[in-house]
């Protein structure tokens, strides 16, 4: 089989939640643009209609859908709808997350001592519980078809311990990446395939964009990293694309840092 073929998703349908911005907006379109069926999802309804918008006019088959992750009676009628009028559903980036805060290195407010109940069922209600259900629900329709795969968006604070982020997300990422072990055995015989993509610091709008805003707070992140720089979202296509398409077909139960170095 040639290489093209090996990444060839056109037609095939692709849902993606968090996907009015940061890396959800980037794995929408590497697929949209390369020939995918893409269901873009988020809660932010102007934003997602402007993308969406966008996309549309470059010539690409997507559509947006509202909704809020962490309602699961919503998730589930979005996601069972999407493959009820398409189909099928081929891949599934669960996506949608949110920071906890500063960790305890940056503010009093992110040490152990000073967590915020209601920030962290917050954090763990959209960073683990939707993806959980994001999971279950894409995996009741690829188990009936035998065949797909789902993208969990992690984090390498999942990985190993990050001062300066705070506890909640870093808990929070820590047990997404192994639910990814654990879906990977149950769906390794039907043919469905989830790995988790573990970013290290991307330019994107988690806390308010502080990377984008404040250059000091960039700067201290980008010392932390081995190539001495903060990633844009296009350069986390290419691991989107591997997982997400044939290319990837032996790959499951894996969780790859995408970290410019950062987790050596």
């Amino acid at each position: 089989m040639k290489v093209a073929d090996l990444f060839n998703i056109r037609g095939h349908v692709v849902f993606v939640t968090g996907a009015a911005s940061g890396l959800g907006l980037a794995y929408s379109e590497a697929f949209a643009e390369n020939g995918a069926k893409v269901v873009l999802t988020d809660m932010d309804a102007m934003n997602l209609e402007k993308q969406t918008a966008r996309l549309k006019a470059a010539d690409c088959e997507v559509e947006a859908v509202v909704v809020d992750v962490a309602d699961e009676k919503a998730l589930r009628a979005t996601i069972d709808q999407a493959a009820e009028r398409h189909g099928r559903l081929d891949t599934v980036f669960a996506n949608a997350g949110i920071s906890s805060g500063p960790g305890f290195s940056v503010s009093p407010s992110g040490t152990i001592e000073n967590i915020d109940p209601a920030v962290y069922q917050r954090v763990l209600d959209i960073n683990l519980t939707s993806v959980l259900h994001t999971v279950q629900f894409a995996a009741k329709h690829m188990k009936r078809q035998r065949s797909g795969a789902i993208v969990v968006t992690g984090s390498i604070a999942g990985i190993h311990a990050e001062s300066y982020v705070g506890y909640p997300y870093a808990v929070t990422k820590a047990a997404v990446n192994h639910l990814v072990r654990q879906a990977a055995l149950e769906l390794a015989p039907f043919n469905v395939r989830i790995n988790a993509i573990a970013p290290g610091p991307f330019l994107t709008n988690i806390r308010d964009g502080v990377m984008r805003k404040d250059p000091e707070v960039a700067k201290h992140v980008a010392a932390s990293v081995p190539m001495q720089r903060i990633a844009s979202t296009d350069e986390i296509k290419g691991l989107a694309l591997l997982l997400g398409s044939p290319a990837g077909s032996f790959i499951t139960g894996t969780v790859i840092p995408i970290d410019g170095g950062a987790t050596v």
